[in-house]
């Protein structure tokens, strides 16, 4: 099945987003707000874009010099990883973090840094995963690997009765796997969908700025750090994989606690490719917010915890949505339609692997 054929129902209760829409419209206009970054955002961005930065050029420059601070360093460069790709990358490759699409592009373009090409991120998870959210044979964050199972649709595996004790390994080789073969496959794959068409961008250009990157991004953080530190080749190596699982497991926790979830719909379109419900609705349906009381969590993971905001408003900034999200939850409530959240990081976590252990018990 093709992304682009599957369609939803315009008719289940489409007088929520009417007004909701016209709410939150509101709240920008009352409190003369921009739906863009504001000041804290800006502080935000060079705070963790200094946390991934920092300790290489610390690292690079010679200032630390012994293994121990030089672990530390790969070890605080992880937490910066994800916190730029959470916080600043994401917002700009979604179009909210500015009004200008070029200020977007260019913040967007910090992907680079981090070992990834924005415009198959752009394809993956703004067109396809937003779009079409647990939807089995369309999300492809549902279908991560074999030996996940993340779909109650999927087959099951004999080794899917264990996931929910191996899958946190299995997510930390996530950003392992883009800054290696994913970028490559995926532009591959959209290329043969008719995907990148679609989106107005060529495959020759884009396999070429691809490599290119992916080379420079090597040699700035494998080669070089192994020609300059003063630590053996393969402890350099075995610090680059230690940052990329930190990043790894980070980014998996936080997305996968999202969206697999006891309660979280997985809805399947009939022969047509038509889904029967509206997509807002169907948005809230398999998205699940979580520890949004925790001021701390939402500043570092770049608002992600408000998660069904986020599907319903990817285009406003992350800084809105701690205000949004009582809005939408009095709408919602209105309208008799779901608006689920856990209340601690802890009991979404515990509950995701919850559904892990289901997963890899339950038949398809």
């Amino acid at each position: 099945m093709e992304p682009q054929t599957l369609k939803f129902s315009n008719e289940n209760k489409v007088e929520f987003m009417k007004e909701l829409r016209k709410k939150v419209d509101e709240h920008f206009e009352k409190n003369n707000l921009s739906k863009h970054a504001n000041a804290g955002m800006v502080f935000k961005t060079i705070v963790m874009l200094t946390l991934y930065i920092g300790p290489y050029l610390l690292m690079m420059t010679g200032v630390v010099t012994s293994t121990p601070l030089i672990l530390l360093c790969w070890i605080v460069m992880g937490l910066g990883m994800s916190g730029v790709g959470m916080t600043v990358m994401h917002d700009a490759n979604h179009g909210g973090y500015s009004a200008s699409p070029r200020v977007n592009k260019w913040i967007g373009s910090s992907l680079f840094i981090l070992g990834g090409l924005p415009e198959t991120w752009q394809i993956q998870h703004n067109t396809i995963h937003h779009q079409y959210t647990n939807i089995d044979g369309y999300d492809a964050d549902i279908d991560p690997a074999p030996m996940l199972r993340f779909s109650p649709h999927k087959p099951m595996r004999k080794i899917h009765r264990y996931q929910y004790i191996y899958a946190w390994i299995l997510y930390g080789l996530m950003t392992i796997m883009w800054i290696t073969t994913k970028d490559f496959q995926q532009l591959i794959k959209y290329k043969a969908k008719g995907m990148l068409a679609t989106e107005k961008k060529t495959f020759y250009p884009l396999f070429i700025k691809l490599t290119l990157t992916k080379l420079l991004y090597y040699f700035l953080f494998i080669a070089l750090p192994i020609i300059i530190l003063p630590i053996p080749w393969y402890l350099t190596l075995l610090f680059f994989v230690i940052m990329h699982f930190i990043a790894g497991v980070i980014l998996s926790i936080v997305f996968q606690t999202a969206h697999v979830m006891p309660d979280s719909a997985y809805p399947l379109p009939d022969e047509k490719g038509y889904i029967n419900n509206n997509w807002n609705i169907h948005q809230l349906s398999v998205t699940t917010n979580y520890a949004i009381d925790n001021r701390f969590l939402t500043w570092a993971l770049g608002g992600l915890n408000y998660h069904a905001v986020h599907h319903l408003f990817p285009n406003i900034c992350h800084v809105h949505y701690r205000d949004l999200s009582p809005i939408i939850k009095e709408t919602a409530a209105k309208h008799a339609v779901p608006y689920r959240v856990q209340p601690t990081l802890f009991s979404a976590v515990s509950n995701h692997a919850k559904m892990l252990k289901l997963l890899g018990r339950e038949p398809a």
